[in-house]
């Protein structure tokens, strides 16, 4: 089978042509074979690309694989075959899961139990775009932080996967929505999406206008911050939290990790949560289960859709990298096997 591999630390923007690409195309990777009688062979129909994957193969994240290694966590896809004990799943029923690496190829074997029937009526691309995205926001704002309707929430990186997913899941918890994002593209999209107010950081300080919407609505300050940038933007936002508010720390997209002073947390009473969404995998997976089951439920009924920015083929996946690091994305991007050329175009 065709799979992406990465044979060597780098920048996977790189032409995968090029010999310093540091991923490469493998068509004669091997089919794993259906080796217990509780796993499940799919074929991969669309992996969703995260952030994450992108740091991994520069060697920039926290879990570094032994080298070679196929990259890639959640995806979508169809049931080809399964173990003689598998009973809540059969030949051809769409599914989305989650594995630690390996989802960017054609086909992969999970075990029954981390598979997700997903719902009919439900597009399977757009599902798969649901694991890392919207299971991260989800688990942080509704397992976490506890989001309750009224409250103010703030979104940094609100355009990106991560930003919009906790948009969305915001508004479905009833939330006063500020969202944060750069460019006139990425603001005229956050506020068809119903947000209640948008910041464009390249034309408009933060800390004035949220605090000038804020005293609009009679609101004291922001209940609820979710941070996947990091950097100077987190050390702003914290001078708009009300006492008792809850920072997610969800990520570091600017490259730089922010201080939060424990003074400060002291005096405010905030509640700081590192949310590092697979370790739940190995921690809580029920916590997983009941989120990803509650956000397929949402999906089917239309409280939340999925944004696809770019779609490419696995050998574009450089192209789908650059999309990613050049900040082009709205939503998600995802990876296609077997699509010969996907291109740039949005779906």
């Amino acid at each position: 089978m065709e799979a992406l591999v990465c044979k060597k630390l780098g920048d996977p923007t790189v032409p995968i042509s090029s010999d310093s690409s540091p991923i490469v195309i493998s068509k004669s990777h091997p089919v794993p074979a259906v080796a217990s009688p509780t796993s499940v062979l799919v074929r991969i129909v669309a992996n969703s690309l995260n952030f994450a994957t992108y740091l991994q193969i520069q060697g920039r994240y926290q879990e570094k694989p032994p080298l070679p290694f196929v990259p890639g966590s959640d995806f979508s896809g169809i049931v080809e075959s399964v173990g003689s004990s598998v009973s809540r799943f059969k030949v051809g029923d769409k599914v989305i899961s989650f594995v630690g690496l390996g989802s960017f190829c054609e086909f992969i074997v999970v075990d029954e139990k981390d598979l997700y029937l997903v719902p009919d009526g439900c597009d399977l691309i757009a599902a798969g775009a649901l694991p890392v995205a919207y299971g991260t926001s989800h688990v942080a704002l509704v397992h976490r932080a506890q989001l309750k309707p009224g409250q103010v929430l703030l979104v940094l990186g609100a355009a990106g996967g991560v930003g919009l997913s906790a948009v969305q899941i915001g508004k479905v918890c009833g939330a006063i929505v500020i969202a944060v994002a750069r460019g006139d593209e990425k603001v005229q999209y956050l506020r068809s999406m119903g947000v209640d107010y948008v910041v464009d950081l390249s034309k408009a300080n933060l800390i004035e206008n949220v605090k000038n919407f804020l005293k609009s609505r009679n609101l004291k300050g922001v209940d609820v911050l979710y941070d996947p940038v990091g950097g100077k933007v987190t050390k702003e936002s914290m001078k708009l939290l009300n006492w008792g508010a809850n920072i997610l720390v969800i990520g570091f997209a600017s490259g730089e990790v922010p201080v939060i002073p424990a003074n400060i947390a002291l005096v405010k009473n905030w509640t700081i949560h590192g949310l590092y969404w697979g370790s739940y995998m190995l921690h809580q997976p029920g916590v997983l289960r009941k989120s990803l089951e509650e956000l397929l439920s949402w999906l089917s009924d239309g409280l939340i859709t999925v944004h696809i920015s770019h779609s490419y083929s696995l050998a574009e996946a450089h192209l789908a990298f650059a999309a990613i690091k050049d900040r082009k994305v709205i939503g998600k991007v995802m990876v296609l096997p077997g699509s010969s050329t996907v291109g740039r175009s949005k779906l």
